[in-house]
């Protein structure tokens, strides 16, 4: 039986993207498939806010994330770390056989741009990882800020993981001067995983042809080379990039900035729910998420039982904390195709479900 998910991934996905993604498949070497790419490009360009390609990886976001650090860490990486997927980016970079260093701040807290440049001042590093919006908090870090830092060392290339806040925010890569923007379908593109898409600077590019033991995967220049002949690598998620190409026709018909806004709407709503009931968020709310909320659960709700009561009367499930801090926080979505009808009504469903812990 099907339930609503209002949780922060995999999110709800529409009537009209699954039914784009049941279009019959056909030869990814073939023009049909050519022709299917190098539809979603402008598109995808307009949403990256880039001049640059964007590259289509089967995949989750994860694949790109590792891959970035196999193409571009020569020297060392500093990993920015401020919760569960930041932190692990550190582990994953230690795995690849990099030399790795974590700048750690608590789970909720904030990245400061001005800790980012003492630790680039050292002359180590040559790549930086973020996780823009940190998906286990509700933490989403001052991009523009951090990037401005960034952009005082130009040997420094940056790594920017935007999965749970991509087209709920504006994110410019170019005008930022992000090298590497990566993004996965499941979260705030409100589509089924499996998909991960990236964009990647010249710099970028130039960076990766000086390493030797890049893989082949989530090589960047495999990706390139492909690009160029409207192609992936290895062989694509055909029903995906169909789901991909719907979306696409949804989020330019609503308009972007109407689509930002809305977000912003519907993350308030929630923010006044979490007001109301004397709770607050995980992050100072300054830094909140604007595509989910991560409540600190102040009154001991038992959040297994909120969600079996959820999932029976209301037939839609929130998320009931992640790793160390399960139970003691509680999550709620307001990404993807949220609305103004549909979150209201979760709301009143918590309101119901919550006299009866």
């Amino acid at each position: 039986m099907h339930y609503k998910l209002f949780i922060p991934g995999p999110i709800e996905v529409s009537d009209k993207t699954y039914k784009a993604m049941t279009t019959p498949v056909f030869g990814h070497r073939s023009k049909d498939f050519v022709e299917l790419y190098q539809s979603v490009q402008p598109g995808l360009q307009q949403l990256f806010q880039t001049k640059d390609p964007v590259f289509i990886s089967t995949s989750s976001a994860w694949g790109v994330m590792e891959g970035a650090v196999r193409n571009l860490v020569h020297k060392k990486v500093l990993n920015v770390c401020s919760g569960a997927f930041s932190d692990k980016w550190y582990d994953v970079s230690k795995r690849c056989g990099k030399q790795a260093e974590a700048l750690q701040y608590e789970w909720g807290e904030p990245v400061r741009p001005e800790d980012i440049r003492e630790r680039l001042k050292t002359g180590e590093f040559d790549v930086v990882t973020l996780i823009h919006n940190e998906t286990s908090t509700g933490t989403m870090n001052p991009l523009a800020g951090i990037m401005a830092v960034l952009r005082e060392f130009p040997d420094v290339i940056s790594v920017v993981d935007t999965v749970s806040s991509f087209t709920a925010v504006p994110i410019p890569k170019d005008a930022l001067g992000i090298d590497v923007v990566l993004t996965g379908s499941q979260k705030a593109l409100a589509m089924p995983p499996g998909m991960a898409l990236f964009s990647v600077s010249e710099r970028a590019l130039k960076r990766a042809e000086s390493m030797p033991d890049r893989g082949y995967y989530f090589d960047f220049l495999e990706f390139l080379k492909n690009h160029e002949k409207g192609m992936t690598p290895s062989t694509p998620v055909i029903p995906l990039i169909f789901g991909l190409r719907s979306k696409l026709e949804d989020i330019f018909a609503e308009g972007l900035e109407q689509r930002f806004a809305r977000h912003e709407k519907l993350n308030g709503m929630v923010h006044s729910w979490i007001d109301r009931h004397g709770l607050e968020t995980l992050p100072p709310r300054q830094f909140a998420s604007k595509s989910l909320s991560c409540v600190r659960n102040l009154h001991d709700w038992d959040i297994g039982k909120l969600n079996k009561l959820l999932r029976e009367s209301h037939n839609c499930v929130i998320d009931g904390g992640y790793g160390k801090l399960k139970g003691k926080t509680f999550r709620i979505s307001n990404m993807g195709d949220e609305t103004e009808a549909t979150i209201g009504g979760l709301l009143e469903a918590l309101d119901r479900v919550i006299e009866k812990l």
